[in-house]
Formats: C-alpha cells, sequence, structure tokens
C-alpha cells in the first residue's frame, strides 16, 4: 500500500510520496479546489497520513471521505519520537518524516471519518457557550475588584452590569440551542440521559464526555478514556527503584477539571462515591489521590451505564463474576 506523507498549515499542505520507486514533493493548497484536483490524482489503493492539526485537517478528513481514499490523523509526538535522532525542521521534511512513519507502523494506524453533522453543531456550540462564559467569568472578577477600590466610575459599573446580563442571555440561548441538538438525535438523547443520570454529572460534563468521545464511539471503554483525561495511574519504576505511580501529563485538561469538579459533587452528595471516598481517607491516601480515583471510578461508571442500556441505580448490587459461571 502507498503511502502519502501530509504536513498541513492553513492556507497550504506539503506531500511526500513515491512515484516508482523514486521521492517525490508536492505543494498543495488547503482549499477545496485545491484539495479535490489532488486527491483526484491519488491512486485508490493509497492511504494519506497527515499530522493532527486540529481544524486545519477537517475539510481533508470530508473530501477524502467523500472520494472513498483512506486517511489516518496521528499526533506530532508521536512522530517526533519514533523516528530517532532528526536534526532540521521544514515543511517538506516533515512531511517526509510522516510518510516514513506510516509506512513503519502501516497496522497501526487509525483511520479517520468525519463527525456526525450533531457532533459537529454540539462542538461549536459548546466550544461557543465557553467562551461566552470565560468572559463572564472575567467581567465579574473585574467588577469585584473595583468594588474594593475607595471609589469606582458610576458609567463603567453600568456598562460591565449590562455586558455580563448580556452574556448570560447568550449562555442561556446557546444552552437551549445545544438541548435542542441534543434531543433532535436520538443516540445523543440516549446516551445523555444515561449520562445524567450519575449523580455529579450534570449537562456541561455530560456534553463534554459526548463530544470528547464522539458519542462514545471513538474513545470506546473505561480504560482508555481514563488514559485521554490523564486520571489512569501508570507505574513508575525502573530496577531496583519502586516509586508511586502517577498520571501522565499529556491528557485532556479541560475533561479531567471537569471529572474533578462532578468527583466533589458526587463525594458529597452521593452515598455511593462518599463511601468510596471515606475508605480512601482512612487508607492514609492524599485528598487529591482519592479525587483522582474517584475521577476514574466515575468514568468507569459512564461506561457501565452506557454498555449496559440501563440508568444508574445506587442501589445496585454487583455480582461476583467468579460466580457468574
Amino acid at each position: 500500500m502507498e503511502v502519502y506523507g501530509i504536513d498541513l498549515s492553513k492556507e497550504k499542505f506539503d506531500v511526500s510520496f513515491l512515484d516508482v520507486g523514486k521521492e517525490k514533493k508536492k505543494i498543495i493548497r488547503n482549499n477545496f479546489n485545491g484539495i479535490c484536483n489532488f486527491l483526484k490524482q491519488v491512486k485508490d489503493d493509497c492511504i494519506l497520513v497527515a499530522e493532527h492539526t486540529g481544524s486545519y485537517g477537517d475539510l481533508l478528513v470530508h473530501l477524502c471521505y467523500r472520494y472513498g481514499i483512506k486517511i489516518a490523523l496521528v499526533s506530532g509526538y508521536s512522530v517526533k519520537h519514533s523516528l530517532g535522532l532528526q536534526r532540521g525542521k521544514s515543511d517538506s521534511k516533515d512531511a517526509y518524516r510522516i510518510r516514513k512513519y506510516g509506512e513503519r507502523f502501516a497496522e497501526e494506524l487509525r483511520l479517520e471519518e468525519p463527525k456526525s453533522e450533531s457532533i459537529k453543531e454540539l462542538k461549536e456550540l459548546y466550544t461557543l457557550r465557553e467562551q461566552l462564559s470565560k468572559n463572564r467569568t472575567s467581567l465579574l472578577l473585574g467588577q469585584k475588584a473595583r468594588m474594593i477600590g475607595p471609589s469606582q466610575s458610576i458609567v463603567a459599573y453600568r456598562s460591565c452590569k449590562r455586558a455580563i446580563m448580556n452574556l448570560e442571555n447568550e449562555i442561556s440561548s446557546v444552552e437551549k440551542e445545544i438541548e435542542k441538538v441534543v434531543q433532535s438525535d436520538s443516540e445523543l438523547r440516549d446516551n445523555y440521559k444515561l449520562v445524567t443520570s450519575i449523580k455529579g454529572i450534570g449537562p456541561v460534563i455530560a456534553n463534554n464526555l459526548i463530544i470528547k468521545t464522539e458519542n462514545f464511539k471513538r474513545i470506546s471503554t473505561a480504560k482508555k478514556a481514563a488514559a485521554f483525561a490523564g486520571v489512569c495511574p501508570y507505574p513508575n519504576s525502573s530496577g531496583k527503584m519502586s516509586m508511586k505511580s502517577k498520571t501522565s501529563h499529556m491528557a485532556d485538561k479541560k475533561l479531567k477539571s471537569l471529572l474533578f469538579l462532578a468527583a466533589k459533587t458526587a463525594v458529597a452528595h452521593n452515598k455511593e462515591y462518599s463511601l468510596y471516598a471515606e475508605r480512601k481517607k482512612l487508607e492514609g491516601k492524599p485528598y487529591f489521590l482519592i479525587m483522582n480515583n474517584v475521577s476514574n471510578k466515575m468514568l468507569r461508571t459512564v461506561y457501565g451505564v452506557i454498555q449496559s442500556r440501563k440508568p444508574y441505580d445506587m442501589n445496585h448490587i454487583c455480582i461476583d463474576p467468579r460466580k457468574m459461571s
């Protein structure tokens, strides 16, 4: 299978491929016409391997799906640490290295498919809500800081109050649209109801989980979700040295912080998690380790209700798998 290495950027992307055993390079405009003309020249049995650079590759993935061409997105970190010591950097060199990575790890590549329209809409609305919330928080903190001073401008106070009110109205409007998107898609609606049935998980965390996991299809197990969110401990030992397990810094920080807030709520209002946290506390575990364990446990509960298709039941008793045979 022939591999095309692609280094993406906002306005163009560099392509590295082999033609009759010789390396060839191309520069393609990253727009509709440029990508279409490029894909028409690509062989049917090839695979495109591109670096994951966020939204820069969305159009390419969409058009590859339309043309029936396989494409895989890989992280720059994986490419950088798989080819040994490398010197120099340029777009053409990066495309070459991505191609070499694709040829070397062809069996491990995960083919991409465009997200569903509902997930795309939900993601855009959720991102907008986050931006509006950050602006509102910034204005509230500024207003609070001005209140401490010996004097305050009445004009500035009224203007800030109007801006905060407008932001709150916009946030409320976006939240209503998010709810419409979720309710209009049966799969999203069912999974949303299952996830929010768990005490401690509200609309914001549920929507974030649905977006990041692509409705629990892209990240299909609790173990993968824990690794993605950075709440999964890894061993830290070598030879005679044996240290405490620790989580990886390569994680989705936003999801991790939301799970931490969910863990605090669950420990306060959910009997199962409060007893779990109390037991860990009696074992001498530090607070943040306990919250990390609770976050991990919550993810396992989320995937449990998703896989069983049954809402969370606080009184549910787990059957010992050893006695099921």
